[in-house]
């Protein structure tokens, strides 16, 4: 009796796990809803429409964008997590999406366990950006400047646990220094005070800067990447002042946990297809460094990149607002 139970539990598993396989051959037939957090109009929704757009014309279905903006991206997160896990369901979301929950005291979902991780897509730079008031037009100006008025500086943060408010966090240890953190709701009304100059400086994606640097409305003095960035060969990195220094906004695919493997190695197959075509062009134009990569990659790249920001958001006290 046992043998035959035994036989038939092993039959079923099988059949179950070529189950699985026939419909991740399939996949998929139907559109595919992805979520993302935010308002639409921000880098974030620029990236997520040019790959959703690649992924449908690579495997033959729509993949409808659904912004749902709300509770610091975390309604948008909670939905996918809740989804199905049959990847007709996924979210894309900046590095916000890994450093907003560590702000929380009951935090709505926990990204490594609620989550599949399936491509990393690509890390913005961050641009410190400064009024044009201000005596100094490089990093190691703005260092000397910050050191000889203490507590006068002030630096913007669009929003809490953002990738420019624990960039600034950061560059505010790394260089010794002590200035004015002042939060605002976004980036718009930050890059308002700081080209009228109620604010002195604020560190963004370089996107974010980049227009109002070309007409002389503000300073861009330094970029946040290792390397310089392709598109600006002349802008140097803080880190070329403060060695050691790097940050990074990123953008990356989940579903919800569960996803099935093939289904998910699929996705992560045609995004690095999608890296590959037109796309590497226009988004290394707007300073983005395309990731493509491996699942594993990305899981591990996510997993360092939470214990770094991680210590910062702890040695900073940040919560959410």
């Amino acid at each position: 009796m046992q043998r035959k139970t035994f036989l038939r539990s092993t039959l079923a598993a099988a059949l179950l796990a070529l189950g699985a396989g026939a419909w991740a051959q399939t996949y998929p037939s139907k559109p595919v809803t992805v979520i993302i957090p935010f308002p639409p109009g921000g880098t974030l929704d620029v990236v997520g429409r040019m790959l959703a757009q690649r992924l449908g014309e690579q495997m033959g279905q729509t993949f409808v964008i659904e912004n749902r903006p709300g509770g610091q991206g975390t309604i948008g997160g909670i939905a996918v997590a809740k989804a199905p896990a049959d990847g007709y369901t996924l979210l894309f979301n900046a590095s916000a999406f890994t450093t907003t929950p560590a702000t929380m005291k009951n935090p709505p979902y926990d990204v490594a366990k609620d989550f599949t991780a399936v491509a990393l897509v690509a890390k913005a730079p961050l641009a410190i950006a400064v009024n044009n008031k201000l005596p100094f037009s490089d990093v190691k100006g703005m260092l000397a400047y910050a050191k000889a008025n203490p507590g006068k500086m002030t630096f913007a943060i669009g929003s809490a646990a953002s990738a420019g408010h624990l960039s600034t966090e950061l560059l505010k240890r790394a260089g010794g220094l002590d200035y004015v953190i002042v939060p605002y709701k976004g980036s718009a009304p930050a890059y308002q005070d700081l080209v009228g100059g109620q604010i002195d400086a604020f560190i963004d994606p370089i996107l974010g800067s980049a227009g109002f640097a070309k007409a002389g409305q503000l300073k861009v003095i330094g970029v946040t990447s290792k390397a310089r960035v392709p598109n600006q060969p002349d802008m140097p990195t803080v880190g070329e002042t403060v060695p050691g220094f790097e940050f990074y906004s990123w953008y990356g695919l989940w579903g919800p946990a569960h996803l099935p493997q093939d289904i998910a190695t699929r996705l992560n197959a045609e995004v690095n297809k999608a890296l590959a075509t037109d796309m590497r062009e226009k988004l290394t134009q707007q300073g983005l460094l395309l990731t493509p990569g491996s699942i594993d990659d990305f899981v591990k790249f996510q997993r360092d990149d939470m214990a770094l920001t991680g210590k910062i958001i702890a040695d900073g006290k940040i919560r959410a607002e």
